[in-house]
């Protein structure tokens, strides 16, 4: 059985069955040992997921990308967290889903440090381990801008931001994510093209429909369509971003400005950076893939962490959507383990 918690304003926790496939709510008390997950506003919302009824000895933390949430990445730490409970049954993993400030649950926030950037996005990371009093975690997954804040999180606590109780990732999964500044001239544009898009768009939206059918359109793919519409929520009788797009788009600019080549180069001790790089993503420069395999095949000095390069094959930047198997298979068989 696979078990999702969530953690959020309302106390109640989210249990997925595999065999009968669907949702139940149950409620919690509040007060209860095992499920004492009651957050202030300051914290992000999360959820949680296992796939062993034992007790939970080793966590990674699972970050999306700009507009996303942390539902986008449920199916993936899903099957991953049952693949490592296959093949390592004695080592039981928790998956937390993080919704980052400004998007899904955690959108409207009171209390976060300003500005919006990648050093406060991963500090919320930090604040989320403290006001649960959880064990720092042991791997942290990231996609897109959720790389980036994985790389300012391990740099973090590395400098001893968090206090010197904070504890170093044992590994960091950067999930088509350009670790250095990115410059928009290199790539096709298509991020910088949706977030004017929906800028243009009037305020409150008609419907979900409306808006997959005006992004198609102004041709945008489908696929992109329709996730975008996924990041709407009904309030009357119109629909709402599930984002604070104005915030989101201060959080773009601080993740295409920050570079983290210096960690990259120069790793903590104890820990590995996993780049994985998209096969037919249009992020990547022939000057960066080739810095990333010099730093891959150079050898770790004894007070010094690894790099790792990884290609999916055929995925472009969606990659839990364009080849899930294939990341499953890539991430899942070079996964942290203490055994």
């Amino acid at each position: 059985m696979a078990k999702v918690l969530c953690g959020a304003t309302r106390r109640s926790r989210l249990v997925f069955s595999s065999a009968s496939a669907s949702w139940g709510l149950l409620t919690r008390c509040p007060l209860s040992p095992c499920f004492g997950f009651a957050r202030s506003l300051e914290t992000l919302a999360f959820e949680e997921i296992q796939a062993s009824e034992k007790p939970v000895n080793s966590t990674a933390f699972v970050l999306h990308g700009l507009l996303g949430s942390g539902r986008n990445w449920r199916s993936f730490s899903r099957d991953l967290a049952a693949q490592l409970q296959k093949s390592s049954p004695s080592q039981v993993w928790r998956m937390v889903l993080v919704d980052m400030r400004n998007h899904g649950r955690s959108a409207g926030l009171k209390g976060l440090d300003l500005p919006h950037d990648m050093v406060n996005a991963a500090k919320d990371l930090a604040n989320l381990v403290k006001s649960h009093g959880w064990a720092w975690p042991d791997v942290v997954i990231g996609h897109s801008m959720g790389g980036k804040v994985a790389l300012e999180f391990a740099a973090s606590v590395a400098r001893g931001d968090y206090g010197e109780l904070a504890v170093l990732p044992k590994q960091l999964w950067v999930l088509d994510s350009v670790p250095g500044e990115v410059n928009s001239d290199e790539t096709n544009g298509e991020v910088e093209k949706v977030l004017l898009t929906l800028q243009s768009l009037p305020s409150p939206l008609p419907s979900r429909k409306w808006v997959v059918d005006h992004m198609l359109n102004l041709g945008f793919s489908k696929m992109l369509s329709n996730w975008i519409g996924s990041n709407l929520k009904n309030e009357g009788e119109h629909v709402v971003w599930a984002f604070d797009l104005q915030a989101c788009i201060e959080m773009f600019d601080s993740y295409r400005e920050k570079s983290y080549w210096p960690l990259l180069e120069h790793p903590p001790k104890g820990l590995e950076i996993a780049i994985v790089q998209a096969e037919n993503s249009d992020r990547w420069t022939q000057h960066v893939i080739e810095r990333l395999d010099y730093l891959s095949r150079k050898l770790e000095g004894p007070e010094e962490g690894k790099i790792s390069l990884h290609v999916l094959p055929k995925s472009g930047h969606w990659v839990h959507v364009d080849n899930p198997k294939g990341l499953l298979e890539i991430v899942a068989s070079n996964f942290y383990s203490c055994t």
